[in-house]
């Protein structure tokens, strides 16, 4: 019975640590007019979850994965804001995007990696938002 409570509340406080959200980030505008930030990718999250950009400037993100096995990506995809980006980041790399957000609003970026028969990434905690102002 202490081993099931003792796993509950070290479950409880886990899960707590994944929920909690990263301060925003304003992403910091270059003299060349382009807003740049880094993500961390680890497991099942992004570092920062919330990035602050402006509309109809464009946007350089470095995304690193800093996972030593699993691979994932960054999905931001909304037709109405002109957002398009799916970008795969394999295990300890970084890649590079680029995208204009035209529409201000909140979006939902995330990772869809997912194993047969698991939840996905985005399902265990693996989402952020991109607030264009």
């Amino acid at each position: 019975m202490l081993i099931v409570a003792v796993g509950l509340v070290c479950g409880h406080g886990a899960l707590a640590d994944q929920e909690k959200p990263s301060e925003p980030v304003v992403a910091a505008l270059g003299a060349d007019g382009i807003q740049r930030a880094s993500l961390t990718l680890d497991s099942y999250s992004y570092e920062p979850s919330h990035l602050i950009v402006e509309a109809g400037k464009p946007v350089e993100l470095n995304l690193t994965s800093v996972t030593l096995l699993t691979p994932h990506n960054f999905v931001l995809k909304d037709a109405a804001a002109g957002l398009a980006v799916e970008q795969d980041v394999s295990a300890g790399k970084t890649v590079t995007v680029r995208f204009t957000p035209m529409k201000p609003g909140t979006y939902a970026f995330y990772c869809d990696k997912k194993l047969l028969f698991f939840a996905s990434h985005r399902e265990k905690g693996m989402e952020g938002k991109l607030e264009v102002r």
